[in-house]
């Protein structure tokens, strides 16, 4: 089946009941048992709940996986993740990656012993030379946010098999549209679905995307017992949003690349950063892994004072000043301010995030009216 096919009808069977063909809001907490323990499958809500089930259906069917679980943020399917593991062990991480990562990383975790390396996974020899006998997970970003750092996946499945480690990818900038993680090695797959998934900055929700049934039933474990699990109306949403994911995408990518090459000859840009340039350092990677380049551009202006930086965010039209990705509409974002706030300006300086990095994500109107959106900000 091809991704245009598999996007429409992922998870989408007729309602038995009444063949209704978008899958029902199952907005209940509990289920009526024919007797102790004889049910239908349902028992309640926090364990199971068919229009989840419908999502997490197709979640595992356009991540190319056999199982997929559903969580009430993209947040919280990471804490899951990270709840496999136990006091002592090691975690390799991305050095370029979300903020709210960083912070649960940081400031949750690291007090109960887990302990974080944070490398350039851009290079390979980086995360081999990090390895320990107490490395028990390798997670990564790319394309990275927000600089759009490239990973080579195959490389890090292979470094993470040789250490008996699981590698999870945050696939959320590309989407599955763009790249398959788990195809490349992968064990775990993760995405921020409240972006692309859902694509209509509407809705919070996370999801794991797996092939491995042991791993599938330790993340259901967790997912049943500590509760962040998504409501039917949320689900109902991303199974929606799921529907449109590939005319959206391709729409994401045309005007990324139109914007990206404007950007670049634009006389007060700096710098670019997008994983599509030829020259780029991750472009041959990405050429290898991706299936397009997306819609996620960084760039610095010539003049990065603070006071510029402030004016040019300030003074778009089209490209409404918020945090988040992924939507049909335009954003503008100040990682240094808003979603990378958390990290230490030191460490954020020295992984190349500048105080003057503006992040966009490229929605899907009309190119030519962002373009001179961007124009007549920048001046």
């Amino acid at each position: 089946m091809k991704l245009a096919t598999k996007l429409i009808h992922a998870g989408a069977e007729p309602d038995p009941s009444t063949g209704a063909i978008m899958t029902p809001i199952y907005q209940t907490s509990t289920y009526v048992q024919e007797a102790p323990g004889v049910n239908k499958g349902y028992e309640y809500a926090r364990s199971q709940n068919p229009t989840r089930k419908a999502l997490e259906d197709a979640y595992a069917i356009i991540e190319n996986g056999k199982y997929a679980l559903a969580f009430s943020s993209g947040v919280a399917a990471t804490d899951s993740v990270i709840k496999l593991l136990n006091p002592g062990d090691e975690v390799i991480a991305a050095n370029d990656m979300y903020g709210g990562s960083y912070r649960l990383f940081t400031k949750v975790w690291e007090r109960y012993n887990i302990k974080f390396i944070y490398v350039d996974t851009t290079n390979p020899e980086n995360v081999k030379a990090a390895v320990t006998a107490n490395t028990k997970l390798i997670w990564v970003e790319t394309p990275t946010n927000p600089l759009m750092n490239i990973t080579d996946i195959e490389a890090m499945a292979a470094i993470a098999k040789q250490a008996g480690a699981w590698l999870c990818v945050d696939n959320t900038f590309a989407s599955p549209y763009l790249q398959n993680p788990l195809d490349l090695g992968a064990d775990i797959v993760m995405h921020s679905a409240t972006k692309y998934l859902g694509g209509h900055s509407d809705v919070i929700q996370g999801c794991l995307m797996m092939n491995d049934k042991e791993l599938r039933e330790k993340l259901y474990f967790i997912q049943k017992s500590c509760g962040a699990v998504p409501g039917p109306q949320d689900c109902f949403l991303v199974l929606r949003g799921i529907k449109t994911l590939g005319v959206r995408m391709k729409a994401h990518c045309e005007n990324g690349e139109k914007i990206a090459h404007w950007l670049r000859n634009h006389a007060k840009v700096a710098k670019v950063y997008w994983p599509g340039f030829e020259d780029n350092t991750g472009y041959a990677i990405a050429k290898k892994q991706m299936h397009g380049f997306g819609g996620m551009i960084s760039f610095e202006l010539k003049n990065d004072s603070e006071a510029e930086v402030k004016r040019v965010l300030s003074s778009t039209h089209f490209f409404s000043l918020a945090e988040s990705l992924g939507g049909v509409e335009s954003l503008i974002n100040h990682p240094a301010s808003m979603t990378h706030a958390s990290i230490p300006r030191e460490e954020r300086i020295k992984n190349g995030l500048s105080d003057g990095l503006i992040r966009l994500s490229v929605g899907i109107e009309d190119a030519d009216d962002l373009i001179e959106d961007l124009d007549k900000a920048i001046g």
